[in-house]
């Protein structure tokens, strides 16, 4: 007689194919890359609510090349902000014409970059060898049997 392991019936988990952590991050990356570079073209160039709404009562004039508000606003005392001179500034890449899609694929590739080695550094292991995602806790939960509760006395 031939036993019926979860293995061999159609569905269950140790049925299906596992797909790789390292074949996983790439796809996943590929992805974010995809939808920054080709994505972020399709975003509207339409002021946002907040925008919308803090220009309500002005009118945009542009006088010798520059635009300034006219009216009664709350965005009327506006000033840039300290980050407005960046290289990445308004979803843009300074001095390329078009580059919203290079900077949001830079975006991607720094904050990737940022969380790869927080996870790194939070997968570190302790100075005793025991892993911090609590796996060598799981093994020795199994190795010791249940806890106290179901123990005759």
């Amino acid at each position: 007689m031939t036993a019926v392991t979860d293995a061999s019936i159609p569905g269950s988990p140790e049925h299906r194919p596992r797909v790789r952590m390292r074949t996983f991050l790439v796809a996943f990356g590929v992805v974010a890359l995809l939808v920054a570079g080709i994505v972020s073209y399709l975003a509207s160039s339409s002021p946002d609510g907040l925008d919308s709404a803090t220009l309500q009562g002005c009118q945009t004039v542009e006088t010798n090349g520059t635009e300034h508000l006219v009216g009664n606003c709350i965005a009327q005392h506006a000033t840039d902000h300290a980050m407005a001179s960046s290289p990445l500034a308004d979803y843009s890449v300074h001095g390329i014409g078009l580059s919203t899609g290079l900077a949001g694929i830079i975006g991607v590739l720094v904050v990737l970059a940022i969380a790869g080695l927080a996870f790194r550094l939070l997968g570190r292991r302790h100075p005793g060898g025991e892993a911090h995602n609590g796996a060598a806790r799981a093994d020795a939960a199994v190795a010791t049997g249940p806890g106290p509760v179901g123990r005759e006395r």
